[in-house]
């Protein structure tokens, strides 16, 4: 399997209210997509359309801390001005999700309400615009416990699985797979990033040569349950 992963260029900056479906379409017609392409897209510009952007008030530190609590169903751990903390989707990140970079002067983006449903709504109006099923990842960025350095990881999916299961199959000497589940979604976003990135202002990018299944996989399919968390 090879893969081509290309960025969508010319998106330019994104506000509440825009259609941001539209905004992708136009940007990846000139790539010219076929069956078995998918997309992938940042969280930043599917919040800025659907007006999950807050003004700050006040001290911005003392601002951001109140809506990172107030975004939080628990806080896990504190040190300094940095909150990790469960959102009510479920994800374990740092300060809820919540972010400055790539932000308009003087506002804070939040994790939009519900990124499966908002992959989804992109994913079935694309289908309408090129008439292919494009599935669609939003991603964001996010630490990781004994690892240095960030990576993008899928917090919403539509039209592929999220996570394969290998349990059951064997590997190439035959011996059984017990425990392996692959995140498919999150190695796609993080493929992406690589020709995204923060500085680079591309939100969005266009993976082509993807052979995995497709299907109504879903980002919760990655969150991992809380009986079966050992760290918390």
């Amino acid at each position: 399997m090879t893969l081509q992963v290309l960025p969508l260029t010319g998106i330019g900056a994104v506000h509440p209210g825009d259609d941001l479906t539209e905004v992708l379409a136009g940007a990846l017609a000139p790539l010219n997509p076929v069956s078995g392409d998918l997309l992938v897209v940042t969280h930043k510009i599917v919040s800025k359309a659907e007006g999950r952007v807050v003004a700050i008030e006040g001290d911005e530190e003392e601002f951001k801390r109140a809506l990172v609590e107030s975004e939080a169903v628990t806080v896990v751990r504190r040190r300094g001005n940095l909150i990790i903390a469960e959102t009510e989707h479920g994800f374990i990140c740092a300060n809820a999700g919540i972010d400055r970079s790539n932000a308009e002067p003087g506002t804070m983006i939040l994790l939009p309400e519900d990124p499966d449903r908002s992959a989804h709504r992109i994913r079935v109006r694309l289908d309408r615009s090129f008439g292919i099923d494009i599935p669609v990842i939003i991603s964001d960025t996010f630490g990781r416990p004994w690892r240095r350095g960030l990576t993008d990881i899928a917090i919403g999916v539509s039209g592929l699985e999220a996570v394969i299961d290998l349990r059951g199959s064997t590997d190439w000497s035959g011996r059984e797979l017990e425990v392996t589940e692959i995140a498919v979604a999150d190695e796609l976003a993080a493929a992406a990033d690589l020709v995204m990135g923060k500085a680079d202002g591309i939100p969005a990018a266009l993976i082509r040569g993807y052979q995995g299944p497709r299907g109504e996989g879903r980002g919760q399919d990655l969150v991992r349950p809380p009986e079966e968390d050992l760290f918390r």
